[in-house]
This record gives structure tokens, C-alpha cells and sequence, in this order.
């Protein structure tokens, strides 16, 4: 299953309304809203769910910040837009952040991550432009569709000015901005990744 934009009733129903009912009445799928469209995303599987964790695992022992998956995040390119990124390092006050919609303010986010899954173009294209307009100043994508990882930082405009394309062999230290050193390895977070 892809990512599928949905198109907004005639009334006067919020796009934030649609997409809520979309969860609801469609469990384990994610809806987000970008540039005015709701995207539905697939449910993740076992693999995805492993890579994500494995990634998780060493923020979890620096303690100054926390890695949560599935929080949402308002974007500034919309009035309903938002995006549930697969996992998000955000400062500890980020409950003083909350928009609305279980959504928070980007201020308050050090690093994203995706694991791609069948929408991986989403992935590599549309959210790199909202979290680059977001301000986020880290943002890595597992991809296990091209078997590599990305690691884009400095964000101006809708883009990132630095694109590391990393392949599995390599060991890839994001930037200490995230709280403290984290060193991944690429081959073992693609390898947790694969279907």
C-alpha cells in the first residue's frame, strides 16, 4: 500500500477532522496533512518497527532529551498541516510545546526519522521540504528501499544544505545537536530494516 492524498469534503469539516476519522475508522494506518492534502501512510511492519527501535536505543541512554515515535509535528505550511514523523528526539519541555491535535512546535525538535516503507517517495521528497521549512535541524532517513541512509542537517528554505547519502559498511555520527554523540551503524539498521 502507498501513501494516497485524500481529497477535503465540500463542507465545513476541518482537514484535522478528516484525518482523525481516517485513524479511527482505519486503525494502525497514519494520517497527516501536507500542503493541504491528507496523506494516509500504511501501518509499519515488524522490520520497520525493529529498525526504528534499534535506532532509538542509544538516545535512550544520553537522558538529556527523548526519543519518542509517533508524536505529532505542526508544520508552518498550512493551517491543518502536520506530519507524524516514525520517531522524533525532542527536548525534555516539550509538553510546553503542544499546538493542538497532539501535535507540537518544531522549536522544541532536535531530530526526525523515517523509515521508509511503500510511500518511500514521501519520504525522500515532501518531508524533506516541510521539516526543512519546520526548521528541524536533523533529519535522517533509513531508506530501505535504495539500502542506504541519509543524514540531512542545516535547514534554509524548504531544503537542507547538507545530503550525506551513507551505504552499509559505514559508521554515520549525527551531529552532537541531537544530545550528545550517537554513532550509527548503517549496515545493522538497514539489515533490522529488511522485509
Amino acid at each position: 500500500m502507498s501513501a494516497a492524498a485524500v481529497e477535503r469534503p465540500h463542507d465545513d469539516w476541518s482537514q484535522i477532522a478528516e484525518a482523525n476519522q481516517i485513524m479511527e475508522r482505519l486503525p494502525g494506518l497514519r494520517a497527516e496533512i501536507i500542503g493541504g492534502q491528507i496523506l494516509v501512510s500504511p501501518a509499519p511492519d515488524g522490520p520497520h518497527s525493529e529498525a526504528l527501535m534499534l535506532f532509538a536505543a542509544p538516545f535512550q541512554q544520553l537522558g538529556l532529551v527523548r526519543a519518542l515515535p509517533g508524536i505529532g509535528l505542526w508544520l508552518p505550511t498550512g493551517p491543518e498541516d502536520y506530519v507524524i514523523p516514525d520517531l522524533s528526539v525532542v527536548d525534555d519541555d516539550y509538553r510546553d510545546h503542544l499546538v493542538e491535535n497532539s501535535c507540537y512546535d518544531p522549536v522544541c525538535f532536535r531530530l526526525v526519522m523515517e523509515v521508509t516503507s511503500s510511500n518511500w517517495r514521501t519520504d525522500l521528497r515532501d518531508k524533506v521540504a516541510c521539516y526543512a521549512r519546520a526548521g528541524v535541524p536533523v533529519y535522517v532517513i533509513i531508506d530501505r528501499h535504495h539500502q542506504r541512509i541519509h543524514l540531512l542537517t542545516s535547514p534554509v528554505a524548504d531544503r537542507y544544505q547538507s545530503h550525506g547519502i551513507h551505504t552499509p559498511g559505514e559508521l554515520v555520527t549525527l551531529p552532537e545537536s541531537v544530545g550528545g554523540k550517537v554513532t550509527l551503524d548503517v549496515a545493522r539498521l538497514l539489515q533490522a530494516g529488511q522485509s
